[in-house]
């Protein structure tokens, strides 16, 4: 999965006001690399995310994934592009509470049905040390267990790119190199893009590339 982003600049407008969050990012990468995002508070980094993971445009300028302009794309083909392409882990783990585990990680198979999605699933709970856990709801688990859980969700469409934003934000420091232990492991495993949003310096340490936003500008650190 490679991905470049060309003279990218978002803006908002607030009443009668223009706010320009992003102001002419570009950069490349590939699979298998791992990309740290860091910067301040309201440097743009969930702006970029967001952007990344098509849940936005940008105001200007072009985002290619995998070759592909996702603007170009009906909402029908976005939605099917996104879903199997891209995967997304969030600070908090957005696990549906009614659901066990199992059934949580297989969500994002809901809407574009597969072959051997289960065994994936179990594959992947597996991966992340929650065999006998599977049929456990959210509310039996632990924090760091649920984001183990949705690590595996993530990862259920194989994407080639895959999105942390604040992975381990919400843990303590144990829990949280626990999780990010697994998600470099399963980067590497499944040889996805990954790029994680992050103020943790340890976390970003860990990544092959750190890219440095600040007043809306972008560059390597």
């Amino acid at each position: 999965m490679a991905l470049t982003l060309t003279n990218v600049h978002q803006r908002f407008t607030r009443g009668d006001q223009t706010v320009e969050v992003l102001r002419g990012v570009s950069f490349d990468a590939k699979a298998g690399q791992s990309l740290a995002i860091i910067g301040p508070s309201g440097s743009g980094k969930s702006t970029l995310l967001h952007l990344l993971g098509t849940l936005a445009t940008p105001t200007t300028g072009q985002i290619a994934i995998g070759g592909q302009d996702p603007s170009a794309l009906s909402e029908p083909e976005l939605a099917h592009f996104r879903n199997q392409q891209i995967g997304f882990v969030f600070q908090h783990h957005h696990l549906l509470p009614q659901y066990s585990a199992l059934e949580n990680a297989l969500i994002p198979t809901l809407a574009f049905p597969g072959a051997d999605q289960q065994h994936r699933a179990c594959e992947l709970l597996a991966a992340v040390g929650l065999t006998e856990r599977l049929a456990h709801r959210p509310g039996e688990l632990s924090g760091g267990e649920c984001q183990r859980v949705a690590v595996a969700r993530a990862l259920i469409n194989r994407p080639g790119l895959l999105l942390c934003d604040e992975p381990t934000g919400s843990l303590d420091r144990q829990t949280a190199t626990t999780v990010a232990d697994l998600l470099f492991d399963l980067h590497r495993a499944e040889d996805t893009l990954l790029i994680i949003a992050t103020h943790d310096s340890e976390l970003a340490a860990r990544c092959d590339r750190r890219l440095q936003l600040r007043e809306g500008l972008c560059a390597e650190a």
